[in-house]
């Protein structure tokens, strides 16, 4: 298995721990640092680790399997299925379904839509 990286959860952002963990793991498949059949941390010791309850880390794991990147076998743990960003129809649903998720979590700390475009075009650079 290739060295993972520390996932880090920062409880002060906006964004929800269980997407931030999400996102760690899709860069990290995206970028070719975890490959084909690497083994992800069991769901409970990530939670640990993180001091998260279960059920946040479980979540990212479905996500990530939803999205075809990783497979959860009982007993098998979860692996990484591919070292590539998921098709193009399955990314566009995926970042539409994100830009959902950020515009609903901005609203509810009362930003505007001068706001939501403020940041995405800052974060874009």
């Amino acid at each position: 298995m290739t060295e993972l990286p520390a996932i880090v959860v920062d409880m002060t952002s906006p964004v929800p721990p269980f997407e931030q963990i999400r996102v760690q793991f899709f860069t990290l498949i995206a970028n070719g640092v975890l490959h084909r059949n690497d083994r992800l941390p069991p769901v409970r010791q990530l939670a640990a680790d993180l001091g998260l309850a279960v059920g946040t880390t479980a979540r990212a794991y479905r996500e990530l399997e939803a999205a075809g990147l990783v497979r959860t076998h009982r007993g098998g743990g979860t692996r990484v299925l591919t070292s590539q960003a998921p098709p193009q129809e399955k990314r566009g649903a995926l970042v539409h379904e994100r830009a959902r998720a950020y515009v609903q979590q901005a609203r509810l700390l009362g930003a505007t839509d001068s706001d939501l475009i403020a940041a995405v075009n800052d974060v874009l650079g």
